[in-house]
């Protein structure tokens, strides 16, 4: 056989080897489980990593008497993906409401990394539990289940003592060490199952991270391991866009500040105060200068001004005061004086204020 007939043997070797190339996802699930379906699915939004969501389902088996479960076929990418496997105990009538959210308490689930070629088992553990071990020659596959491990000790952490310090302290550590673990498995997808977890709004990291996304450059890193690895994948432009979503955030937040309408409250009560004290200055003033003026009055004067201030006449005052009507012209002109004012409007006025 000469040699151009070997490179065409082992060529066609290899394109019949490829054609061939397909996966196959078995496992066994306990006996409550047995009597619902299982399915595959695609998980094309790591938000939705975990639930239950008819959009990414792929394909729906039962189990036999045993338990045991099998899907196969040609027809996956041939690039890495996230997939998962549930059982699902609900009957048809239910499945509409129960799976409305995603969460369903009667669906059990694993999730991994595999890719077209992948074969892949999900044996029973030590302890008899299901979708605890997953078994493969593709080394990513059980990283998900080794991050859940993780993220358990981490909230028996937080758990242990709840005080702020406390977390504060394990909010640092974890970090390190999600990040970190990602970064060794040297898988993308696997960073990503733990960001979707601590950059979630609805756990107890999100506020740590929106701070570490200040400083940190691993975010960064992690878009171009993605960009490297994934360029083409949903999971890259997903992650992308809200990288960018959260950095704008942060920068249109200024922590250390306050929004404009406090200061413009601030500005508008420290007005108040300072006008209501320079009124009771003025009021206090004029109140004292009253006073200061009576003080130069006669007793004759003071009986006038008392009338005057009663609306009296000047023949109803002199009548009062068993006086002729000129020594009461009199009195008036040197109390007008004493007060510097010209009229009875003016006295009134005065002692009105």
């Amino acid at each position: 056989m000469d040699f151009k007939k070997i490179i065409w043997l082992v060529v066609f070797f290899f394109i019949v080897t490829a054609s061939k190339a397909q996966y196959k996802f078995s496992g066994y699930v306990d006996t409550e489980s047995t009597k619902g379906a299982v399915y595959l699915s695609a998980v094309d939004d790591y938000r939705k990593i975990s639930g239950v969501f008819p959009e990414q389902i792929l394909n729906k088996i039962y189990p036999d008497s045993t338990g045991y479960f099998s899907f196969s076929g040609d027809n996956l990418p041939s690039e890495n993906k996230i997939y998962r496997i549930h059982v699902d105990t609900c009957n048809e009538e239910d499945q509409n409401t129960t799976h409305f959210t995603g969460q369903c308490p009667n669906s059990k689930e694993v999730n991994f990394i595999a890719n077209n070629s992948d074969t892949l088992m999900l044996p029973f553990s030590f302890d008899d539990e299901m979708f605890c071990r997953v078994v493969s020659k593709n080394e990513k596959a059980n990283a998900f289940l080794k991050i859940d491990s993780l993220k358990h000790d981490m909230i028996f952490a937080f758990g242990t003592y709840r005080s702020e310090a406390n977390r504060k302290i394990n909010s640092k550590k974890w970090f390190s060490i999600l990040q970190q673990y990602g970064e060794q498995l040297n898988e993308p997808l696997a960073e990503l199952y733990s960001y979707s977890f601590f950059s979630d709004r609805a756990q107890p990291l999100h506020a740590y991270y929106m701070e570490d996304l200040k400083t940190n450059p691993y975010y960064d890193d992690l878009l171009k391991r993605l960009k490297d690895k994934y360029p083409n994948s949903s999971y890259t432009e997903q992650y992308r866009e809200e990288l960018a979503s959260d950095k704008y955030l942060i920068a249109t937040i200024k922590p250390d500040g306050l929004p404009w309408w406090i200061y413009v409250l601030f500005a508008v009560i420290a007005f108040s105060i300072f006008g209501n004290f320079y009124l009771y200055g003025k009021l206090k003033k004029m109140a004292g200068l009253i006073p200061a003026k009576e003080e130069s009055l006669s007793k004759q004067e003071r009986k006038v001004l008392e009338l005057i201030l009663e609306n009296k006449s000047n023949k109803e005052i002199a009548s009062d005061m068993f006086v002729s009507l000129s020594t009461v012209k009199t009195h008036i002109n040197n109390l007008y004086k004493k007060l510097n004012v010209n009229s009875r409007e003016d006295v009134k006025n005065l002692y009105s204020k």
